[in-house]
């Protein structure tokens, strides 16, 4: 209970719009992943019912608390991600950390889905099946010949979609160490059903990768802008090509210094995006004119997995028509920086202090947000 008023308070003190947020809606969101949570193990409560709320947040959380009493360890954890979740913003998150584990990381090997959106959720705009887009090498999914491209049927029992909607509740089944997964092979035909125990992996850090394609065109792909990444781009493209094919999908962001880095190589002068305070005058986030110009012509490739920094590199490139842009609209804005607390239980909560807003003569947006886990 003492993490669960900690994470209701650091959204009302440090998110993005906390000042004037609806205390009432985020104890909703929570109240609602609490109980849904009890149903699912059998473990309902027919006492359990909303409180009366008045839009006091110190009352609320009174009113609340008390309802709860003591509360259910797993239901309050659920209601902790069904708060930050009713944010709806992909940037916002509490982490509740493991201890390390001897011998390095633990996990199934299996990092990335069609689906995947990022955090808590998966991206509702996804339709079915629902492929494995990465496994890493080596774990225990490489070692069950589960590899990229196969179709998720079912986690422990539990579809990937009702219908055409993707089912959140699947992510559920990876949150153990062990998960049931009926698989399908595009390729074959086959169905098979494999019992999946987390294991030793080893993560494998993210690299730029690049390529010469005909006419003087260079492909480059980044998976996300990470510490050092926008020089990684710069020295691919040392032998200055007549045009840049930049593929972005399913970058899921990373700093907005990497991003006004890369943006210097392509053009000077220029007012990005700005980062803006709920109260308060914009900063702008500016071109870094120390790099030098490439003189070539750029095309972005995006999709729905670019986020964070990833959008703010894309819109800029888009609103201020520097070159096309080819892909599906992305989930949401991009963030500014984030603000961390910390609980006297060892979880955190981070959310952005600030919204961002798009290049000059474009309409402002408000932060979104983005979680660093990664599903299923």
């Amino acid at each position: 209970m003492n993490t669960l008023r900690q994470a209701y308070f650091c959204v009302l003190d440090n998110y993005y719009s906390g000042p004037v947020m609806d205390p009432k809606e985020l104890l909703k969101s929570a109240f609602a992943a609490y109980t849904q949570n009890l149903m699912r193990r059998g473990a309902d409560r027919a006492d359990l019912r909303l409180p009366a709320l008045t839009g006091n947040r110190e009352t609320d959380w009174s009113a609340f608390a008390k309802v709860l009493g003591v509360g259910d360890p797993a239901a309050l954890r659920a209601a902790i991600t069904g708060m930050v979740a009713g944010l709806h913003d992909n940037h916002a998150r509490w982490v509740r950390p493991t201890p390390s584990q001897e011998g390095g990381p633990t996990g199934t090997g299996i990092v990335g889905a069609s689906a995947q959106q990022g955090g808590s959720q998966l991206d509702p705009a996804a339709r079915p099946p629902m492929f494995i887009t990465r496994v890493l090498p080596g774990s225990p999914a490489a070692k069950a010949d589960i590899r990229a491209g196969d179709i998720i049927v079912k986690a422990n029992g539990v579809p990937a979609f009702i219908g055409d909607t993707v089912n959140q509740s699947i992510l559920d089944a990876f949150a153990s160490g062990t998960v049931r997964l009926t698989l399908k092979r595009p390729t074959t035909g086959r169905t098979r059903i494999i019992e999946l125990k987390e294991g030793h992996i080893t993560r494998q850090p993210p690299a730029v990768t690049s390529k010469k394609l005909a006419d003087g065109v260079t492909y480059v792909q980044l998976p996300g802008f990470y510490e050092g990444s926008a020089d990684q781009v710069i020295a691919k493209l040392r032998d200055k090509p007549k045009v840049v094919v930049l593929d972005l999908r399913g970058n899921g962001g990373g700093s907005p210094r990497e991003v006004t880095r890369l943006l210097g190589a392509f053009a000077h002068g220029k007012v990005t995006s700005y980062f803006c305070p709920l109260k308060g005058d914009c900063v702008p986030n500016r071109t870094d004119d120390s790099v030098s110009l490439l003189g070539s012509r750029l095309i972005v490739l995006t999709d729905r997995g670019c986020a964070s920094a990833c959008e703010d590199f894309s819109a800029a490139v888009k609103e201020t028509v520097w070159a096309p842009s080819s892909g599906p609209a992305p989930p949401g804005p991009s963030p500014a920086p984030a603000r961390h607390t910390s609980s006297t239980t060892a979880a955190s909560c981070s959310c952005p202090g600030s919204g961002i807003s798009g290049p000059p003569a474009k309409s402002s947006t408000r932060s979104a947000c983005r979680s660093t886990a990664t599903p299923p």
